[in-house]
């Protein structure tokens, strides 16, 4: 379970995280939804240890992920917004790069190259560099990398950008299968993956958590269905 308990994020007099408290837990496909510069980003990496919270804190599994990343580290996936990959090197000499980080075995990371190579559609690209990568293909490397230790926690930043339609729906049904045994963490402005993927909605604005909720009770909230609509109504009234 991540349990986030009051926490707070600022950069100079700016507050990107303003009092944040939830709860996630195996078998939940969260979404983050806001609109740009709601804070969804600096969350996750606040959730990753990569941000130190001015107030707050957040467990992992019973654990403080402030200064105890080396312990919990190992039980997440993260892939930030850019997808930082070296792009020199060829996909399958990155994904054994990644394997080595995580203290694969050969044999652990065979089965597990097997696994994400099929359900993200892979093989083809295995052995060019990705600097050669349509943005794509770029992208589902990055989330290959990422579920190749097969985390307990999973955190992707905008993990649909720069995917095609049929792209997003391989993505979308290996996310909603390995959430069976794990949990989650999306982040997006776009409403067609919350109604899409998500089991529950985080939905963000000026730093604060503004709703906790699911797209079938948003549906319900809005006028006409239009959810559209609600969302910008939401974020635009939440001063």
């Amino acid at each position: 379970m991540i349990e986030v308990t009051n926490l707070s994020k600022k950069f100079g007099n700016f507050t990107a995280l303003d009092n944040i408290n939830f709860k996630a837990k195996k078998g939940e496909i969260i979404t983050l939804l806001g609109p740009n510069g709601a804070g969804k980003s600096t969350l996750m990496r606040c959730l990753c240890g990569f941000y130190v919270p001015d107030a707050g804190r957040v467990k992992i599994d019973g654990v403080n992920v402030d200064g105890k990343q080396a312990k919990v580290l190992t039980k997440l996936g993260y892939m930030p917004e850019n997808t930082p990959l070296y792009s020199e090197m060829k996909v399958i000499e990155y994904l054994r790069f990644i394997a080595d980080v995580y203290g694969l075995s050969a044999t652990k990371f065979a089965q597990n190259l097997d696994e994400v190579v099929e359900k993200l559609d892979l093989k083809s690209v295995l052995e060019q560099k990705i600097a050669t990568l349509s943005k794509g293909f770029t992208r589902r490397v990055g989330v290959a990398a990422v579920m190749l230790h097969k985390p307990h926690f999973l955190v992707l930043d905008e993990p649909t950008e720069g995917l095609d339609p049929n792209q997003k729906i391989v993505l979308r049904k290996y996310l909603t299968e390995y959430a069976k045994e794990a949990m989650v963490l999306i982040s997006t402005h776009l409403l067609e993956e919350a109604e899409a993927l998500s089991t529950r909605v985080l939905l963000l604005n000026h730093g604060k958590l503004i709703a906790d909720t699911t797209v079938t009770e948003m549906k319900r909230k809005a006028p006409d269905k239009n959810l559209s609509e609600l969302f910008y109504n939401l974020t635009n009234n939440e001063a």
